[in-house]
């Protein structure tokens, strides 16, 4: 990955004609997109193991086109988004260059350090919950979580000096997107997730002042149990024991729309997908 130190504003102005060639083509698309199949939320269980949808994705073809947006969720202590301070500054990788960015796992702009764990693909589908679930292209995301051992860049002791795990990813023409990163560790009264903020463009993801949503989402309890069998992770096995979806203070009244599908093993990585329905 290639640094320099412009900031995202010359990120974007780089990457505004080839994101309004994808637009040209989205409009064309539009046109016949009456005959597509459109994309229910949700992802692979709740917190009773119920399945929700079908098929590898783990996602199914509503026949009404409607979905549920996704619930509204704290950012956490540790957003690194400008809305909070460490140290007496404020903290925020929106206006950093190389933010925009597939592969999280290394720190950028000038932060060298790289998160070590079981390797994760994060694909994410974004759909217009006000426009009959149809897909939401140009958008962005913001994700972040913490490394295996439960420490957030930025913030925790020891990590102070990286900013990885936190990357910033643009939809394509359906509305899809993915993030190359490391299985995130269970800390001490929290149930295992990742962050994520919705930008409404990739040029207005520079101000956290223009999210229209923030929230998480988690994972199965068997695919912790066998992420955190790794190398690594003795920490988050003894962490998981004491937590529950139930207990968790953000998972508590459900996990339907948060849960993601997965697929993978600790020893070649996992594949996670979730479907994620916001007012566009």
């Amino acid at each position: 990955m290639e640094l320099h130190d412009h900031g995202l504003a010359s990120d974007l102005e780089m990457m505004r004609q080839q994101a309004a060639e994808r637009r040209q083509v989205l409009r064309w698309l539009l046109a016949g997109a009456a005959t597509l199949p459109l994309m229910s939320c949700g992802g692979g269980s709740d917190a009773s193991g119920a399945a929700a949808g079908s098929g590898a994705a783990g996602v199914t073809t509503p026949s009404t086109g409607a979905c549920t947006v996704i619930p509204e969720e704290t950012g956490g202590p540790y957003p690194a988004d400008g809305t909070n301070t460490y140290g007496g500054s404020i903290i925020n990788v929106l206006n950093q260059s190389g933010v925009v960015r597939s592969d999280i796992r290394a720190s950028f702009n000038g932060a060298t350090g790289v998160a070590a764990g079981v390797p994760l693909t994060i694909k994410l589908q974004l759909l217009n919950a006000s426009g009959s679930c149809a897909s939401l292209a140009g958008y962005a995301v913001y994700v972040w979580h913490c490394d295996r051992d439960g420490l957030y860049s930025l913030y925790s002791s020891g990590v102070t000096a990286q900013n990885y795990l936190r990357g910033v990813q643009e939809t394509d023409s359906a509305g899809n997107l993915s993030f190359t990163t490391i299985f995130p560790g269970c800390y001490a009264g929290r149930m295992p997730h990742v962050h994520f903020e919705v930008y409404p463009s990739l040029a207005k993801a520079a101000s956290v002042s223009n999210r229209i949503k923030t929230s998480q989402f988690t994972f199965p309890m068997a695919t912790l149990n066998e992420a955190y069998t790794a190398s690594g992770y003795t920490a988050s096995v003894r962490n998981l024991a004491q937590i529950s979806y139930a207990s968790d203070n953000v998972f508590s009244d459900g996990t339907s729309l948060q849960m993601a599908t997965v697929t993978g093993n600790a020893t070649d990585g996992y594949v996670v997908t979730l479907v994620i329905a916001v007012n566009g």
